[in-house]
């Protein structure tokens, strides 16, 4: 019984490396590495670091066993150190460029009717018990509802309805120098990517939303929308995002943002309560066309709450053409980046693989934990989507449905941040019990079954 268990788990760990060696051959990974300058220095090339690191959490190991005091690996732990810690690589090209093939490749996959979204959303980075963090500060987790010693990820995603991708993402550090615990420890040469990055970490978080999507979409990656949760919804932010592409968001009640209706402005509770509401037990209570400061017409859609009677939920659109029942649909499709965090921190070990104290270090592992992310999502895909199979079956097969407007209004209620946090641990354990659903089953595709993707060419970057 032993030796058939141990054979099983010798195979398994060998489909496991052949799909990781397939992943990092057929999407060019150790070209992308070396075009963005993660080359070789000595030793072991940048590709054999890449993929150690890379494939930790798939046999089940962290950096400490898996590299430090591993003895079996061609290299010492401080090539993986160093690796990771070089503030000339570009870790951020390196990603979009490796994203921007896969998001191509599912763009075959899926209509040019089908709705394509920009997601933002920022996380906390937990660095609770570090002291002497590069750039450490005070952050304020609005899950736990009180501050702690990290960071701010702010990561903005690509969705086509089925599947997620993380583009790009900003570890920030605090604006208010009295908030940050550690400054900048490292002597950098200015036009290095090391000491931007650091510029951006002492910037705010929402002065780099403009920036990260003009990148994006420099890299030739299509999307029809920008969604965003409530803690973005500012009306000189929507007018600047809105020169790219139109935005739809979460908008809540705030002291200072008004709306202008028949010639006055007025607070969002207030358009609520002068508009007139659909009759019955409709799940959209109204909807009105509305100005902001910035002379910019929105489309406010306001949504019954599922589970607090005489309470509302605002989506609120710069595209105001747009059907009310369309603009609750697409912008469900936010949900997937909650899923998204929720798998990094508690499968894909974003904050508890390594201790890193170098914010080079960290950069870097962020960007593999998010490499793993797209390999899973890649691997899903062609998992449940038979038109991967070959030219027959993409013939023959029907495109995955889109979401559905009962689904998009189950995941906005979820959505709503203000309202889940609320609810407490009840919230909390119904999204992971989602997540575990999902996680349980892209491990088992990992480890089990043949490739589906055989028929398919290396995707080249043009």
């Amino acid at each position: 019984m032993d030796i058939t268990k141990q054979y099983r788990d010798q195979q398994e760990a060998k489909q496991l490396q052949n799909r990781i060696s397939s992943f990092m051959r057929d999407f060019k990974v150790g070209t992308l590495l070396h075009g963005n300058g993660i080359r070789k220095l000595r030793g072991v090339s940048p590709l054999t670091l890449f993929t150690v690191i890379f494939s930790l959490p798939f046999e089940g190991v962290n950096f400490s066993r898996g590299i430090v005091k591993n003895s079996s690996l061609g290299f010492k732990k401080d090539a993986a150190y160093d690796f990771l810690k070089n503030p000339k690589h570009n870790w951020r090209k390196f990603m979009l460029a490796l994203v921007a093939t896969v998001v191509r490749f599912f763009d075959v996959l899926t209509s040019e009717e089908r709705e394509k979204v920009l997601i933002f959303d920022d996380s906390t980075y937990d660095r609770s018990r570090s002291k002497v963090v590069e750039l450490l500060a005070w952050v304020y987790d609005h899950n736990r509802g009180c501050s702690l010693k990290g960071f701010k990820l702010l990561t903005l995603g690509w969705s086509d309805g089925n599947s997620f991708l993380p583009l790009d993402f900003v570890l920030c550090s605090s604006a208010k120098a009295d908030k940050r615990l550690q400054g900048i420890r490292k002597e950098l040469d200015k036009r290095s990517c090391g000491y931007k990055r650091r510029l951006e970490a002492l910037a705010k978080s929402t002065e780099h939303l403009e920036s990260m999507v003009k990148r994006v979409l420099r890299f030739g990656i299509r999307a029809d929308y920008i969604l965003m949760d409530s803690w973005f919804c500012f009306p000189a932010l929507l007018a600047t995002l809105g020169q790219h592409l139109p935005v739809i968001c979460m908008a809540k009640d705030m002291p200072n943002v008004f709306y202008k209706h028949k010639d006055q402005w007025v607070k969002l509770s207030k358009l609520y309560s002068l508009l007139r509401k659909r009759p019955g037990k409709a799940k959209i209570l109204t909807s009105v066309v509305t100005e902001t400061r910035k002379g910019q017409k929105v489309k406010i859609v306001f949504v019954r709450h599922r589970h607090k009677k005489r309470q509302w939920l605002a989506v609120l659109s710069t595209r105001i053409d747009l059907a009310d029942e369309e603009i609750v649909r697409i912008y469900g499709k936010r949900w997937e980046i909650e899923v998204f965090f929720k798998m990094m921190k508690h499968y894909l070990n974003l904050e508890r693989e390594v201790q890193l104290r170098d914010y080079d270090g960290m950069i870097g592992h962020i960007t593999i934990a998010m490499t793993r992310y797209v390999f899973l999502v890649f691997e899903q895909r062609c998992h449940d989507d038979p038109r991967t199979l070959g030219t027959l079956f993409f013939a023959c097969s029907e495109e995955m449905q889109d979401l559905s407007l009962v689904e998009a209004m189950q995941r906005i209620l979820s959505l709503a941040m203000e309202k889940i946090r609320s609810a407490g641990i009840v919230a909390e354990d119904v999204v992971l019990v989602l997540v575990d659903t999902i996680m349980s089953t892209a491990v088992y595709m990992v480890q089990t079954g043949q490739r589906l993707r055989q028929s398919i060419n290396p995707i080249s970057i043009n």
